[in-house]
């Protein structure tokens, strides 16, 4: 859960430079010592004591002991950070509720020059080893805790917003700051809650959005009826922080496997057909 915005408006200016200071240290460490923190921000030990009291309590912040008093950031503070950065630079100046939540992320509604989505990657909650192992964009040894991979996933599904937006149907991209996104409003439902009136004409867009994909040389690469959205008769397709490019040696591969999970969940739905080699022989041209 994002940290609550009074919470927020409530932080002392040493409060932001110890998550400021936490947040560069966590390069490092996985508990940066209290030591470490005394240098990073120049602060007392009483000063920094009293002010760590309060983040560990709003949930910005984690204490432990062993081997050494070592403290970390948890998501609600490397929140405060992106959302106060965010509202500096003008692009959010109100937030929202709860709108959307997988297994690696969360999605508010916002105000910004208009209604915004902002999406707040959290990749390593469940199981940052798992997620090492699936992404190749994450390193494979080494430190690299879950505030660099979530920014890394976020940074990586801006990227594909930009590329794609507007040829294909995916979320206008308006900022990014750490792990988060900010994008267009999509008012619609996911395609699996939907009933679809004409739902051969909704998988020929899906086929057509994704070869404009292809022809762009992304691969969403993690494509189910679960990240697509459906907004006034018209699909949306969300979620690209796992995109391959179509140079990519498992290519292949990975666009059959988005292209199969579709094609199944359109069969067992609604009883429509298309051909697999015809509907791979589309995408790729």
């Amino acid at each position: 859960m994002v940290v609550a915005a009074d919470q927020i408006r409530s932080l002392n200016r040493y409060e932001k430079t110890i998550l400021l200071a936490l947040e560069r240290e966590m390069k490092r460490y996985s508990w940066v010592p209290l030591e470490q923190l005394k240098v990073a921000t120049k602060l007392s030990e009483s000063e920094i004591n009293y002010r760590l009291s309060r983040l560990i309590g709003w949930g910005m912040v984690r204490f432990n002991p062993v081997p050494y008093d070592g403290y970390a950031l948890v998501f609600g503070g490397y929140d405060t950070l992106a959302l106060t950065t965010l509202t500096r630079k003008g692009t959010i100046s109100a937030f929202g509720t709860l709108i959307g939540e997988g297994k690696e992320s969360v999605v508010y509604d916002a105000l910004g020059l208009g209604p915004v989505a902002i999406k707040f990657h959290r990749i390593g909650q469940r199981s940052f080893n798992s997620v090492r192992l699936n992404r190749e964009y994450m390193p494979g040894e080494g430190h690299c805790p879950w505030l660099i991979a979530s920014k890394k996933s976020a940074e990586r599904e801006y990227l594909a917003l930009k590329i794609l937006h507007p040829a294909v149907s995916v979320p206008l991209p308006i900022d990014q700051n750490r792990h988060t996104v900010v994008m267009s409003l999509i008012n619609g439902q996911n395609l699996n809650r939907c009933r679809l009136d004409e739902p051969g004409d909704v998988l020929d867009e899906i086929l057509d959005n994704l070869q404009k994909a292809f022809g762009a040389g992304l691969i969403h690469a993690d494509l189910s009826e679960y990240n697509i959205l459906i907004e006034d008769g018209k699909c949306v397709i969300i979620d690209w922080p796992q995109w391959v490019e179509t140079t990519h040696p498992n290519a292949q591969t990975i666009l059959e496997r988005d292209i199969d999970n579709i094609l199944v969940y359109f069969w067992r739905k609604y009883r429509v057909t298309y051909d697999r080699t015809d509907a791979i022989r589309c995408v790729t041209g």
